[in-house]
C-alpha cells in the first residue's frame, strides 16, 4: 500500500462510522466500475480497431476537412 493511501485511510478512520461506511462504498464502487470500462474495452478492441482504420481511409481518400471552431 502506497504512503498517500495509507495516509487516506488513517484520515478516514477519523471520521464517524456511517461516512466510513459511505467513503468504503464509494471506493468499491468506483474500483468496480473500473474493472466495467476495462473489460468493455478489452471486449471492444477489434470493433475500435476497425474504426480507426475506416476513419483514417477516409482521411487519406481527402473526404475530411480541419474543424473550424467557430462554426461549431
Amino acid at each position: 500500500m502506497t504512503r498517500l493511501l495509507e495516509k487516506a485511510f488513517k484520515e478516514a478512520s477519523k471520521l464517524p462510522f456511517v461516512e466510513q461506511n459511505a467513503l468504503a462504498k464509494w471506493v468499491l464502487e468506483e474500483l468496480d466500475a473500473e474493472k466495467k470500462w476495462e473489460q468493455i474495452f478489452a471486449e471492444s478492441e477489434d470493433v475500435l480497431d476497425r474504426l480507426a482504420d475506416e476513419v483514417l481511409d477516409v482521411y487519406r481518400e481527402g473526404k475530411t476537412k480541419p474543424l473550424d471552431i467557430d462554426r461549431l
